[in-house]
Formats: structure tokens, C-alpha cells, sequence
């Protein structure tokens, strides 16, 4: 059965997604190093701690670079998207965008 959805668009859409994610990373760096140096502020109390502590595993889960979440949810899902796209699919609909489609008499 011919797939229905366009696997180019999703394709494509998925690189505007990376390329937005892309364009965040910096930032989200910038605070994670910004929360760790807080957590070294003399005297904190352990729940502002917590606090720091939870901001910082919440963006190693988005974008990645602990040692529990080395790559990021947000990557594997892009990963997990592309890697779901059936083979062949992508190239078969550009093949159809560059050519037009035209219906099969069988």
C-alpha cells in the first residue's frame, strides 16, 4: 500500500526543527553554566540548591552533555522521526515533487 503522507515534507520539517533546536542550543548552554555557578554561591540554602540542580538536569534532557543524557530527547526524537521515515520514501517523493505525478493504469 503506497504511503499516503509525504515523507519529504516530514523530512523537511524535521530540518526546520533542527535547524530552530540548532539556534537554541547556545543559549540553553549559556544558562545551564549560569545554574551550575549559582549552585557555588556561598552558603545557598539546599533548596534553592534543588532548584538549580532541577533547571540543570531539565536542559541535559532537551539538548544533552551529561553522562545520563549524553545526546538530548530533543535529538533522539528527531533522530527517532527520520529513522521511521521508510527507506526510500524521501526520494521517491522528490522524484514525484521534480516530475509531477501522474496515476498508474494498473
Amino acid at each position: 500500500m503506497p504511503i499516503k503522507w509525504s515523507a519529504l515534507k516530514v523530512s523537511e520539517a524535521v530540518d526546520r526543527i533542527e535547524e530552530h533546536f540548532n539556534q537554541a542550543v547556545e543559549p540553553l548552554e549559556q544558562a545551564r553554566t549560569t545554574a551550575q555557578e549559582a549552585r557555588r554561591i556561598d552558603n545557598l540554602p539546599q533548596y534553592i540548591d534543588q532548584y538549580l540542580t532541577r533547571i540543570i538536569s531539565e536542559i541535559d534532557r532537551a539538548i544533552g552533555g551529561s553522562q545520563w543524557e549524553p545526546v538530548g530527547r530533543i535529538r533522539v526524537g528527531m533522530k527517532d522521526i527520520r529513522d521511521n521515515i521508510p527507506s526510500g520514501a524521501v526520494e521517491q517523493d522528490q522524484a514525484s515533487r521534480k516530475y509531477g505525478s501522474t496515476q498508474s493504469l494498473i
